[in-house]
């Protein structure tokens, strides 16, 4: 099992910038892609951003040129830089970790962005 916990959701005003991060316990051996999803009321949950373990990346349309997903594999850690927030990037945000055959999901952090 996988254990993943996330930190670094909060309030913040439209413009504004927060740093996500999630930390990666238990059998984190062969973790090959980590995410970033969120959820926001009534909505479904999407993928934001993906980042494999050699460092490639790929971000949702609506967050490109704003957030910045990386990885630090010796600390089991992956953080999203969220730049320029909009309110419409109001969620939980939820780290997930994929293994072959099994997906990880963490508890979720509130991201509320104000107008």
């Amino acid at each position: 099992q996988v254990q993943l916990v996330e930190s670094g959701g909060g309030l913040v005003q439209a413009g504004g910038s927060l740093r996500l991060s999630c930390v990666a316990s238990g059998q984190t051996a062969n973790i090959n892609l980590m995410y970033w999803y969120r959820q926001a009321p009534g909505k479904a949950r999407e993928a934001v951003a993906t980042i494999t373990s050699g460092g490639n990346t790929i971000y949702v349309d609506s967050v490109k040129g704003r957030f910045t997903i990386s990885r630090d594999n010796a600390k089991n850690m992956v953080h999203l830089q969220m730049n320029s927030l909009k309110p419409e990037d109001t969620a939980i945000y939820y780290c997930a970790a994929q293994k072959p055959n099994l997906w990880f999901w963490g508890q979720g952090t509130q991201v509320t962005v104000s107008s």
